[in-house]
């Protein structure tokens, strides 16, 4: 779509301008998530506001707007508000000064992107620079709002999976982590809301691991976030199947598709072979202990992939099934009894290096608990599982699970300051928004805290740093620095001993 950026906005927004008090000359605004949804969530991670400044109020305002001519514009924008308000509703002055100006006079300050936000907590401060340009700075409120919550959410979520896995593999295979970045492979491409959504939350969950399959993702990171695919592992798969491969092969002769997969197609390296087209438990108990001297000679990895059923029942088994059948046991004991494998440090079972699963369909937080738990009270250590993490994990959320919302605390009329405030009666206390200008600092455990009703001074201090200003971006924030914060948060959950508690954003 090409969109005019002026036009990016709640229909409300559009009158606005005209309904402040005569005098107004700066509006101070901020984006907070208010509540979790589930209330032992308390923090969310802060990612997407450098892509929004690169790929909104720089490349779009300019391409869609100050670059255009300024008739062209203001009869644009004429045209769509005389047939949407109603004709010579409202003037267009303010739209004409903003273009003859050339730029966005506005100061945004954030939070580091990859910082762990509590509720409450600001991400970030938005205000004007220029007084008569009031107006702009919740007119972008739309905008922020729709774009930023997404990619913060989905930064969230892949938080929870890498918290948990990282807390599995430090009670079943020891200090070896090498393995945690493949352990979540994104499988959300095709079942999120469209491809902004999808690529977005692509990159946030790369953020915490190295597995995709939202091809994109790895080019959204190189262009807002200097990720470089030739000098760091930004994203990676491996040759998978799909259910059309395995089905032209034919059931009567699938055990000849998996040798010709791993004989002749795939002689070597890792490949992943969908393997419940028909029946998975013959694929584990026959037709990999046919294979199994095959497998065990290749130079490299089969991973099984089954695709349907109760994931957790599947993989470690099913306590109501018939005892001693193969899915009372699960396949990853199956497995085990084929090729056997190696004790990790911490005495758990890991299967044979040339043999592992994955499974990728319906995964939530809850089964991750209840499928690595269940490995660990059976002897088996977490690397014997990848888990694919789909658009079940990414999509089944909204602006209000964490409750984000942008609202101004601060304003100035007619030179004088004025602290704002909404705190409705009828409301449960979440809607109530702090007052004045803010102050984001650390306390003394390093977790992040709001004050609010600053002086300047000291609004100027604490960890909202200034990354927009006046048309341009002025912190340009990598991958690799945020992928370091992300990793600083779970060494410093690590030292308060912060339990995992199966919480779940669902």
């Amino acid at each position: 779509m090409t969109l005019s950026p002026i036009l990016l906005k709640d229909g409300y927004k559009v009158g606005h301008k005209f309904q402040y008090p005569d005098g107004t000359t700066l509006v101070y605004s901020n984006l907070t998530p208010r509540k979790a949804r589930n209330p032992e969530l308390n923090e969310v991670v802060f990612f997407g506001m450098q892509y929004f400044i690169k790929e909104y109020l720089i490349h779009q305002f300019a391409e869609g707007f100050f670059n255009l001519p300024k008739e062209q514009v203001l009869a644009d924008y004429a045209r769509r508000m005389d047939n949407y308000l109603g004709k010579d509703s409202i003037t267009y002055d303010h739209i004409a000064a903003l273009h003859d100006l050339g730029y966005l006079p506005l100061e945004i300050k954030a939070l580091a992107e990859g910082t762990l936000a509590p509720m409450k907590v600001p991400v970030f401060t938005i205000k004007n620079t220029r007084p008569e340009f009031f107006w702009l700075t919740n007119m972008l409120e739309t905008m922020l709002s729709n774009i930023i919550w997404k990619p913060c959410t989905s930064a969230t979520t892949a938080f929870q999976y890498l918290r948990t896995f990282t807390q599995y593999a430090n009670d079943t295979v020891g200090s070896d982590d090498s393995f945690i970045g493949w352990q979540g492979h994104d499988f959300s491409f095709r079942g999120m809301s469209g491809m902004e959504d999808a690529v977005i939350s692509g990159a946030a969950h790369l953020l915490c691991f190295t597995g995709t399959d939202t091809i994109p993702a790895i080019d959204f990171l190189e262009q807002y976030y200097n990720a470089d695919c030739t000098k760091e592992l930004v994203g990676a798969s491996v040759p998978a199947t799909e259910h059309s491969v395995m089905c032209m092969g034919g059931e009567t002769s699938e055990l000849e598709t998996f040798t010709r997969l791993i004989t002749k197609v795939y002689p070597q390296g890792i490949v992943s072979i969908v393997s419940d087209t028909w029946d998975f438990w013959q694929v584990i108990t026959e037709y990999l202990p046919a294979l199994k001297e095959t497998i065990t000679s290749r130079n490299g990895k089969v991973v099984i992939r089954p695709d349907s059923g109760d994931p957790v029942k599947i993989i470690i088994g099913d306590k109501d099934a018939i005892i001693g059948s193969p899915e009372y046991k699960g396949a990853i004991e199956c497995m085990w009894e084929t090729f056997g494998g190696t004790i990790t440090e911490q005495g758990y079972k890991l299967l044979d290096a040339h043999i592992g699963l994955i499974y990728g369909d319906g995964i939530t937080i809850e089964r991750q608990d209840a499928i690595l738990e269940g490995l660990k009270q059976k002897g088996f250590a977490s690397y014997n599982v990848v888990l694919g993490l789909g658009s079940f994990t990414y999509e089944y959320v909204t602006r209000d699970t964490f409750g984000f919302a942008m609202k101004a605390t601060y304003g100035e009329v007619n030179g004088i300051g004025r602290d704002i405030f909404k705190d409705p009666k009828t409301d449960d206390g979440t809607k109530k928004s702090a007052r004045g200008l803010l102050q984001v600092y650390k306390q003394t455990d390093d977790t992040l805290a709001l004050k609010d009703q600053c002086t300047w001074e000291e609004e100027m201090q604490g960890e909202l740093k200034t990354v927009f200003k006046d048309g341009k971006l002025i912190i340009d924030q990598s991958l690799a620095e945020i992928r370091e914060r992300i990793k600083g948060n779970l060494v410093a959950m690590n030292k308060k001993n912060y339990h995992h508690e199966n919480a779940s954003i669902i």
